[in-house]
């Protein structure tokens, strides 16, 4: 059983920063392709960052601004959120897959076979 439990989500102000977090029982030290996609009311899931034995991809949406990174040690999966926008704002989930997805479809479609139960970023101005 693949368990993914996020933290880390806040309101914060245009500009500001915020970390998440996700305990994870997988990782990609096993195989697996690790990342977080957000999701806003009304809107469908969008790819934001993932990771796997190869490195990181982006979208081009957050790139520059936020980092995907993994502690195996703690067993714990980074995002660290930079010069937040309005337009950052939604549901933003831990994920896992080990079905052999690209990173690109990944970011794509976020297809993943696990997912977390989510945490909301709301950014304001």
């Amino acid at each position: 059983q693949v368990s993914l439990v996020e933290s880390g989500g806040g309101s914060v102000k245009v500009g500001g920063s915020l970390r998440l977090s996700c305990v994870a029982s997988v990782g990609t030290h096993n195989g697996y392709s690790m990342g977080w996609f957000r999701q806003a009311p009304g809107q469908k899931r969008e790819g934001v960052a993932v990771i796997d034995f190869d490195g990181p991809s982006y979208a081009e949406s957050v790139d520059g601004r936020f980092t995907i990174s993994q502690d195996s040690a703690k067993k714990t999966l980074y995002l660290n959120m930079r010069s937040l926008m309005p337009e950052d704002t939604a549901m933003y989930y831990c994920a896992a897959d080990n079905t052999g997805l690209t990173r690109w479809w990944l970011l794509q479609t976020s297809e993943y076979k696990y997912m977390g139960q989510g945490t909301q970023v709301t950014v304001s101005s």
